[in-house]
């Protein structure tokens, strides 16, 4: 079984462009005003979504886009504590070359927005502490007919539930909503540039996240372009 994916090392950043993506758009409007002021929803995520996010979730990994079509984005990792959601740790990263959909297609090159749980894990390398269940195996490897950049994309990796079977490895090939309906869109690791549908971040940003994210606490990931997200 091959493990090509997805596409997709950016470092590790201050949080400031996520701090922009999450409240610059909306033109300064009350509404967006109000919704970032607001400690009890994730910062520049709108209605459709919020309401999206299961209730017992403690934590939210948000997947700012740039925009529509730009492969550009921050990752930040957010941490329910009582009601109030608060910013634990963020990275620059990339989402698919050409963008996002909210009608993802096998190989559109598009990443699809959404809110979308967070179940399993794996890679080619060890098990670095992740609290997620992880599959470490060969089978995870980017073929090396892939740029040199390309080839460490897979060694950790973190299965978005998109079209998949929770509980299974993240290569596992079932598509319970069709072929064409597309898969194995995965967080994982960055090679500077955009992916063919997943989000990447860098080395130690995975390690982390794969630390973190505790099932018991409900992992999901809200995904999309500003416009998007905040819709």
């Amino acid at each position: 079984m091959s493990a090509a994916a997805c596409g997709g090392s950016g470092d590790t950043s201050d949080g400031a462009k996520a701090e922009r993506n999450a409240t610059a758009s909306g033109s300064g409007t009350d509404r967006a005003a109000a919704e970032a002021a607001d400690p009890t929803r994730v910062p520049g995520v709108g209605d459709r979504l919020q309401k999206q996010i299961p209730a017992e979730s403690r934590q939210v990994v948000a997947v700012y886009g740039e925009g529509r079509d730009d492969a550009d984005a921050t990752v930040v990792l957010y941490t329910k504590s009582g009601s109030t959601w608060k910013k634990t740790r963020s990275w620059e990263g990339h989402n698919g070359k050409k963008g996002w959909t909210t009608d993802h297609r096998e190989g559109d090159k598009r990443s699809p927005v959404g809110v979308f749980t967070l179940s399993d894990a794996g890679g080619v390398l060890a098990d670095p502490g992740s609290k997620l269940p992880y599959s470490r195996s060969a089978a995870f490897q980017a073929p090396h007919y892939w740029a040199e950049t390309h080839w460490h994309d897979f060694d950790y990796v973190i299965a978005i539930d998109y079209n998949r079977v929770k509980g299974t490895s993240p290569i596992d090939p079932t598509r319970p909503e069709g072929q064409s309906k597309g898969g194995s869109i995965w967080l994982h690791m960055d090679h500077g540039s955009g992916t063919s549908a997943c989000v990447s971040l860098s080395k130690s940003g995975m390690e982390y996240l794969l630390r973190t994210l505790d099932p018991a606490q409900h992992p999901v990931i809200v995904m999309g372009d500003k416009a998007a997200l905040e819709a």
